[in-house]
């Protein structure tokens, strides 16, 4: 919401003439504000359908039946279901299903992140015919019958997309969490892949980050693309401790644990001569089983050795946390590691009740997957080249991260005692807190992140930058035995 009016109505005109051009890409990412509880927000976005409306009549029926269409995704979404089930769309959701199959339903994209990257020129100067989005469209036919709820807190759903290609697509229909931090961090992500594919050493090494496509509705519900063949850290360590005959639960874990308040040599014990024990390493043993030949087997290890590194390096840059069990998840067709849920941003980790202590997810299991080098070889030269990159393109980088201070979040403004073990869920924006104080919070965050891409270290116990710069390679050293340091790995939360 621009306030000089001369500029707001210049970036109207812009974003009207790119809905009228590409409008099945545009309304995907403008759906989000039509349904803003901002009501600035709701009526400029509506000011832009006008506009485009005027350039283009036939776009009349085409947003008609995209609001219609958002706004039984929602009712989908914040459907309250006490326990997991399997719902179906012609009962439970017969409008959405109706909606879909009439004959005069518009064709509408299915969202997926092949469909919604935008491909740049390969060569510099004006290309007027390049086409930015070269992928044949997918439009929606159908829903499946099929509308599973699954168990985590939440209870998103999992829904089946039937494509004009005659192939289904897997959503999943999140409620209660704020998807517009993961679109802009989808959003980063393609940038980092696009410098990590222009040099030569990253390229050679084929690094890069799995993205998926993050479509939020509002400001508490979205889509997400669902990743095929993949299975949960947690999941695949749980069957092998099963099938071992060695598996710990719950309530066993928790009987064992020391307080917070524990002293750090006590705490060191118990998790050297209790939990290590009772969870030795055995997540080699899914490569194993997955990948039966010799080459694809190496082939899987390095994949998860090097898509392991760059999340590691660019998650402590953006200071993200939350990296439990279930956030991160391995591809059975090539081994690639993929980080899912990018909530926990900025450090807030270290603020939770039970504080973050590792800058990313490095644990035993995980070292011991990566082969007899563990953390060196493959792992740690990955994490040099994809950090070198980083400081190389912070510029850039950056300026994808400095728009949140125009558009800052709304958690930012809450008060620590408010935030809990578990990821809080955000409001409409402005709800708490001025925007001075937002705006001054998104500052703060934006200079931390400056200071990680420089090398500077934060001191603990103060918050400001100690000592001098470290080199890339002192850098990535110091992060990963910070990773794997007992010290810190003891005073982790029992559920990470």
């Amino acid at each position: 919401c621009h306030s000089h009016q001369q500029v707001l109505e210049q970036l109207q005109v812009i974003i009207a003439r790119l809905l009228v051009t590409y409008p099945q890409q545009c309304l995907w990412l403008m759906m989000a504000v039509t349904k803003s509880s901002h009501p600035m927000r709701a009526k400029r976005c509506q000011e832009i359908f006008a506009r485009a409306k005027l350039i283009n009549s036939d776009l009349q029926k085409f947003i008609q039946d995209s609001t219609k269409l958002t706004e039984y995704l929602l009712e989908l979404s914040d459907k309250k279901i006490n326990t997991s089930a399997t719902l179906s769309m012609s009962t439970h959701f017969r409008s959405l299903k109706q909606l879909v199959n009439k004959r005069t339903f518009s064709k509408i994209m299915v969202p997926l992140q092949s469909l919604l990257n935008v491909t740049l020129p390969t060569t510099p100067g004006i290309h007027t015919n390049h086409n930015p989005f070269p992928t044949q469209e997918v439009y929606i036919s159908d829903f499946g019958d099929t509308v599973e709820v699954l168990p985590s807190l939440q209870k998103p759903k999992k829904v089946t997309i039937r494509g004009s290609d005659g192939r289904s697509y897997v959503m999943m229909c999140k409620p209660k969490d704020d998807l517009r931090k993961d679109c802009r961090l989808m959003e980063f992500n393609g940038v980092v892949n696009k410098f990590l594919h222009k040099h030569p050493e990253a390229r050679r090494r084929h690094l890069y980050i799995r993205t998926y496509a993050v479509v939020p509705l509002n400001e508490e519900c979205g889509i997400v693309e669902w990743v095929p063949n993949t299975d949960g850290l947690r999941n695949i360590l749980i069957k092998i401790y099963k099938q071992q005959q060695i598996y710990t639960g719950c309530k066993e874990l928790r009987a064992m644990a020391v307080p917070l308040t524990a002293s750090l040599e006590r705490k060191q014990t118990v998790f050297r001569e209790k939990f290590l024990p009772k969870h030795p390493p055995v997540l080699k043993n899914w490569f194993l089983t997955k990948f039966t030949d010799p080459t694809s087997w190496y082939n899987a290890r390095v994949a998860y050795a090097r898509t392991s590194a760059v999340m590691s390096m660019v998650g402590y840059i953006l200071g993200l946390g939350d990296r439990h069990g279930e956030n991160i998840l391995f591809d059975s067709t090539n081994g690639d590691c993929i980080h899912v849920d990018f909530n926990c941003l900025f450090n807030k980790g270290e603020t939770f009740d039970w504080p973050e202590r590792v800058p990313f997810r490095m644990t035993h299991n995980m070292v011991d997957a990566l082969g007899p080098m563990g953390c060196e070889g493959v792992y740690h030269r990955a994490c040099e080249v994809t950090m070198r990159v980083m400081r190389e393109q912070s510029d850039p980088l950056m300026s994808v991260l400095k728009t949140l201070i125009y558009d800052p979040l709304v958690e930012w403004s809450k008060s620590p005692s408010s935030r809990s073990r578990s990821v809080t869920t955000t409001t409409a924006h402005g709800s708490r807190g001025t925007a001075g104080e937002s705006t001054e919070k998104a500052l703060v965050h934006v200079g931390e992140i400056e200071q990680r891409l420089q090398g500077k270290l934060k001191n603990k116990h103060k918050n400001k930058a100690r000592g001098l710069a470290l080199s890339i390679e002192g850098h990535v050293h110091y992060l990963i035995q910070e990773a794997t340091d007992v010290r810190n790995l003891c005073q982790m939360y029992i559920g990470w």
